[in-house]
Parts: C-alpha cells; structure tokens; sequence
C-alpha cells in the first residue's frame, strides 16, 4: 500500500538546504512523533484567503484547509482578535458580556431544543466533554464510532478514534461500524446496511454486558473516505441507538459552519436531531475555541455530579473570533458559496472522470469532496500508490490536497469557503495536469 501523505527524508527528491535545515531543527525540538505533509514539505510564511505563501513569494492554492474557514489572516477576524485582546481577555469564571452574545448568536443556528453550549479549546476537548455529558445523561459506557473514524487527541477521544491507526487501542467499551461506502453498496441500501452494522455492535455490548451511551459520528465521514449521502441515511441506526438507550453525538468539527453547502450543519442535511453536537476550530478560523452544544436535559444530568470549567474556554478574544466568523459567513453568504463552488468542482472532476479512467468516484457536499482513485472501475481495486503521486503531483503544482480512506486511495479536498470558481479552474486544470502524466 502506497505511504500516506507525509514526508520521510528517504522519499524526498527536493529539499532545498534552507528547508532541509528546517527539517533538522524541527526533530531535534520538536522530536519524532511529529509528521510533515508531502515528499517535499512545504514551507509557509504567510496566508491569505484562499493562498499560502513560500518564503519566496511563491503562492500555493489551498485546496486543504478547513479551519480556516473564512480565508487564512480574514481581516475582519483579525482585527476582532486584535482590538478585543487590547482590551480584555479573561475566564468564564468572571461576568462578561462577549460570551453570552456569542452563545446566544450560535445557539441561533440550531434547532430551538440545542439550547445549551459549553465552550473549550480544541475539537478534541469538545469531543471528550461529549463523551462525559453522554455517560452521565444514560448511565452507559458504550460507544459506537465508524472503522476509520478520528475524532480527537485526549486519551479517551483517542481510544475512538481508529484513523490514528493500529498503535493507538480502541477502548473496550468502543464498537467499531463499517463507513457508510456507497461507491462499493448500493446508496439505496446504505441505510439498512448501516444500521444493521450499528444493531450488530449493540447486540455485541450487551453479550458483553456494555450499556450503550452513544453513536459518535462524524456527519460527512471524512476520515473513512467522505461518505455524506444520501441525505438521511442515518435515521434507522440513530433510531436503533435510542431503543438501546443511547444518543446520537454529532461531531460537526469538519462538517460543519456551512461546509456541506445544504445546512449550517451536517445533521441538519441529514434530517437528524442530535441531543448533542461538537465543534472544533473552524469556529474561530483557526483560534483555539471549540464547543458542545446540547440539550437542557441531558446537560442537567451531567451537571448534576460534575461542574464544568476549563481555563481559557470562551474567553473574550476566542468568542470575538467566533462572532466575526459568523459575520464573514452571513456576509459573503459562504454557505451559497459553498453550495455553487462545491458543485462546480464535482461536476468538474466528473467531466476529469471521463478522460482519466482512474477516477472511480466523485463524491461530497458543498466545499468537501472526496475523489476515489482505481486501478480497475470494474473491480475497484484502490489506486493507493496513484494517489499518492497524485497528492504529490499537485504540491509540485503548488495546489495543495491530501488523501484520506483506509487505503490512502481518495484524494481529500476541502478548500476556504471562500474558494471561487476561478480558484475551482485552476485546480481543475491543475488535477488534470497530473493525471495525464500518469
């Protein structure tokens, strides 16, 4: 299977010395659990919109970056960051005002039941937090996660989340399901397919004497290859979950703040209604705030037995980050933008699909699109290695993606929402670029 896509110095063919240097002061400090995208690194100075810049003013289209949601350096969030910190910046534990408007402003883009929120710093945090408030609301320890999920760093988040790979041991109390792979099952099947995976895994806790207290579930499933149809699949399993007494945990890090182009949230495309839901740091465009959002009954019960503090969670300046997000998002109107642009590059990459038989499957929604590389349409038999020069084809190209899926065979692209349709073109002749050198 073809390496993922990060650097090792055996690979790379154009290090230029001042990276290579680079590269060698990164080791010595920051040691060798860290990894570099790319064969050939790349190094970056400066953001802006939908651009990262070289230390040599050379510009790369990102194509890659979710959080930065609104643009890298969005001035309008810069400068909301800027005057606030000049002012004040302190913990929840003191009365101010920033925090309340911002609840209350994000509290208005979710159903009128998710009515509560609870500020931290990182998805992860968001996501551990979830995963105590949904312990102590049904009283169960179970949790059930798709196969390639990632859905945090702490260490219970950590334990479900199987994309950190084989090293890293799920908890036992966690069940692993099948991504919802409708290239390979009928998308007309997916929901009872799912679901009888998810029923599996609950049949499995109670052999095992394991109360179920959730489904995790990252609305878009982008780490086990970006499965977001059809809309509505998720009903029978979530349904399924609740008769066995647990509730659905909607983590919205990647697949939410208009992502998706149909909703403010992926669960709303869905249909769903979630007694809990997290976010991470598209929230404030790459500022540390995240959040949970729940509903008052289930957030009673957990405060029942525990208070909920965390140092610098909601903060002034975070919370100004977050409302100039959401300024910029009503604004530009990124959500229509995503929805435009985003069907633009799918329908692109479909018309690529008819020149460039490697191409599988063209999936996603809004400005999140996944693109399944093969060697063989008929067999489907992943393109991992292709991909892979692919991902690398375009970094030389200076358009930067990734790939993700369990055999590192689908090309991962999720751009700025504030990516054009002139931004679009230039990937698209960019991707065909590379793979007619295939």
């Amino acid at each position: 299977m073809a390496a993922a896509n990060y650097y090792e110095a055996a690979r790379s063919t154009n290090v230029s010395p001042e990276d290579a240097a680079l590269i060698a002061r990164r080791k010595k400090v920051l040691g060798p659990a860290y990894r570099l995208f790319y064969e050939n690194p790349v190094h970056i100075v400066r953001g802006e919109g939908v651009w990262l810049y070289g230390p040599h003013g050379e510009a790369y289209l990102d194509v890659y970056n979710n959080v930065a949601c609104v643009g890298h350096s969005n001035p309008h969030v810069v400068d909301a960051i800027a005057r606030q910190a000049a002012i004040l910046n302190t913990h929840t534990r003191y009365l101010t005002e920033g925090v309340l408007a911002y609840a209350e402003r994000l509290l208005a883009t979710f159903p009128q039941d998710l009515s509560q929120v609870m500020f931290a710093c990182t998805g992860s945090e968001a996501n551990d937090l979830a995963v105590r408030v949904a312990k102590a609301y049904t009283g169960g320890t179970g949790f059930i996660v798709t196969s390639l999920a990632y859905h945090g760093t702490t260490e219970a988040i950590a334990t479900m989340s199987p994309s950190l790979g084989q090293h890293v041991k799920l908890n036992e109390h966690v069940r692993t399901v099948p991504a919802p792979d409708t290239y390979r099952t009928a998308p007309e099947a997916i929901s009872k397919v799912f679901a009888a995976h998810v029923r599996a895994a609950l049949a499995d806790m109670k052999a095992n004497g394991i109360k179920p207290a959730a489904l995790l579930a990252d609305m878009l499933f982008t780490s086990d290859g970006v499965y977001p149809d059809p809309k509505g699949f998720l009903a029978e399993a979530v349904a399924a979950v609740r008769e066995a007494g647990g509730i659905l945990i909607a983590d919205e890090v990647q697949s939410g703040f208009a992502r998706s182009g149909d909703a403010m949230w992926g669960f709303l495309r869905h249909g769903l209604d979630p007694e809990l839901v997290t976010m991470g740091k598209p929230m404030g465009n790459g500022h540390p705030i995240s959040a949970m959002v729940g509903r008052p009954g289930v957030v009673d019960a957990f405060a029942r037995t525990s208070r909920y503090f965390n140092t610098f969670a909601g903060n002034p300046v975070s919370c100004a980050a977050g409302m100039a997000v959401l300024d910029v998002l009503t604004e530009q109107k990124l959500l229509e933008n995503a929805r435009d642009v985003g069907a633009y590059m799918k329908a692109g990459i479909a018309g690529l699909a008819e020149k460039h038989a490697v191409i599988g499957d063209v999936r996603g929604a809004g400005l999140f699109l996944g693109v399944e590389l093969v060697n063989d349409r008929k067999t489907k038999e992943p393109a991992s290695e292709v991909c892979t020069r692919v991902v690398n084809g375009l970094r030389e190209k200076r358009v930067l993606i990734s790939s993700t899926g369990p055999d590192v065979n689908i090309l991962k692209i999720r751009p700025p929402l504030v990516f054009s349709r002139a931004n679009a073109d230039q990937f698209l002749s960019a991707l065909d670029d590379v793979l007619s050198t295939l």
